[in-house]
Formats: structure tokens, C-alpha cells, sequence
């Protein structure tokens, strides 16, 4: 993902509202999301390039979702997956925590990467690029190609977008959700970042939804999970043609109690 506005029991119904924006090259092939006939717990899309995810759920609770972190200076060719880490954790029966030590042993293998994940009883953040691990609080987040939180345009604006739609809905609808992840206003020049790829490529990069030529928002995924256990999980994918998406969803009821205690 490129994109993940969350918040975490921030509202009466559900404990989970996570909407999230993909962004990668048109022509990287990629499956939409289903259960995995590898492991059938698992929902999710897959990449057919590197084998693994950028979100993802499963029938038992665990949930994780990988971004980016934009920094062309250290990027290093033959790196392994970032996506295999959301498709391992979904398909095994690692503790957040154990994945946590496995993070501080190999995380400096991969490219910079951002990691939100958990099995229901605890929502956890790591970044290989500075940021503390820990669990998430609870409140309203956003995570692009920095650091979680870190006040870009697009985070701040869709957080300010998802606060406002979770104060004036008992129940927000996943349409609700996919309006703000296809919001394409470019942020103003002069809030722009400055992460090594030229004032014109932050300006492409810099609204909600990404439509350049050649890469964009290929998916966007809305995960809602409530207080009783059910969850609500819809993929629209573009693949390049925002204006036609393909939609899947799926609802099921998690079989073991979701809690997310946080501080």
C-alpha cells in the first residue's frame, strides 16, 4: 500500500475502519483479492511478482499491511519482498510480538518499509527506518511513504476526511470510504516533501489517488470490523482504468474475539 488511513476503536460500531490506496505500476501483475487456495484462511490480493501482499486479513483476526517508504537514495536492487512480510505473518501462527524481534533481527534486509499488523489482540507498527516500534493507540492514523503519522498533505487530509465521516455516520458505508481513497487533489507546491524524487514526481505522487501514465492507485481496500465480530472487507481494482473498477467483497465473522486493547 501506498496509502492507510485508519482508526482504531474510534467509533461506536466498529472497533476497525481501515480504507487503503495501492500504488504501483500498471503492468506488475497482480491477483484481486480472494481466499488463497494455499491458505484458505487467508484474504487478500497477491502480487504475481514477488509473491506477497500489501493487505490482508484472515478468518482467525490477523491483519497486516505493508507501505513504502520513498527514499531513492537507499533503494538496493534484489532486495526480498516487502509483501512476503504481510503474506507470512497472515499465513502463519507468528505472534505480533515474535514478528516484532524477527523485525529488529531482519528488517535492515529489506527497503524501507512500513508494517501495521496484528491478531486482534494488539495492533503494532514497525518501520525499518527510524520510527520506535510500538503498539498502535487508539485514534484516527494515517501511514504513507514516511513514517506513521507523519503530516504529509495526503495523510493529513485524509485523516481530516475520515474524522469527519466517522462523527456524522452510525454507520459508514464502504462507498463513504472509497470517496475519500479517490480524492486526486495534488497537495500546493509549497507543502510538498522533499524525498529525493524531484518537485514534479511529489507533485504526481502527492494527492490521495495516484493516476500518472504509467503507475497509479491500482486498488483501493476497505476493512471494516465490528464490535461483534463480523468483518467487511471490498477491493475495488482499476489496474489503470479508474473509472471502471472491478469489486469484490466479502463478509464473514472472525472466530476469535477481536479486542484491540490499547493504551
Amino acid at each position: 500500500m501506498c496509502l492507510i488511513l485508519f482508526a482504531l476503536e474510534a467509533h461506536p460500531r466498529y472497533r476497525l475502519v481501515l480504507a487503503a490506496n495501492r500504488d504501483e505500476f500498471y503492468d506488475r501483475p497482480t491477483a484481486p483479492a480472494s481466499f488463497w487456495d494455499d491458505a484458505p484462511q487467508v484474504l487478500a490480493g497477491r502480487d504475481l511478482t514477488g509473491g506477497g501482499t500489501w493487505c490482508g486479513i484472515t478468518t482467525g483476526g490477523r491483519i497486516a499491511a505493508v507501505t513504502n517508504y520513498r527514499d531513492p537514495r537507499t533503494y538496493r536492487e534484489g532486495a526480498p519482498s516487502r509483501g512476503r512480510l504481510v503474506a507470512d505473518f497472515l499465513r502463519g501462527e507468528m505472534t505480533p510480538a515474535a514478528l516484532l524481534e524477527r523485525l529488529h533481527r531482519e528488517g535492515n534486509s529489506y527497503n524501507g518499509f512500513n508494517l501495521i499488523f496484528g491478531d486482534g489482540s494488539e495492533l503494532l507498527y514497525f518501520s525499518n527506518r527510524g520510527a520506535l516500534p510500538a503498539r498502535v493507540p487508539a485514534g484516527i492514523h494515517g501511514l504513507s511513504n514516511h513514517l506513521l503519522d507523519t503530516p504529509w498533505p495526503k495523510v493529513a487530509r485524509g485523516k481530516e476526511a475520515l474524522a469527519k465521516l466517522l462523527a456524522a455516520r452510525d454507520e459508514p458505508a464502504p462507498d463513504d470510504l472509497f470517496a475519500i481513497l479517490a480524492d486526486r487533489t495534488p497537495a500546493p507546491d509549497h507543502l510538498l516533501p522533499d524525498t529525493g524524487v524531484g518537485p514534479e514526481r511529489e507533485r504526481l505522487l502527492s494527492p490521495l489517488f495516484i493516476a500518472t501514465p504509467t503507475y497509479g492507485s491500482r486498488s483501493s481496500t476497505v476493512i471494516l470490523i465490528g464490535r461483534d465480530n463480523t468483518c467487511t472487507f471490498v477491493e475495488r481494482s482499476f489496474n489503470g482504468a479508474a473509472d471502471h473498477p472491478r469489486t469484490v467483497k466479502f463478509r464473514f465473522t472472525i472466530a476469535l474475539p477481536v479486542t484491540f486493547p490499547v493504551r
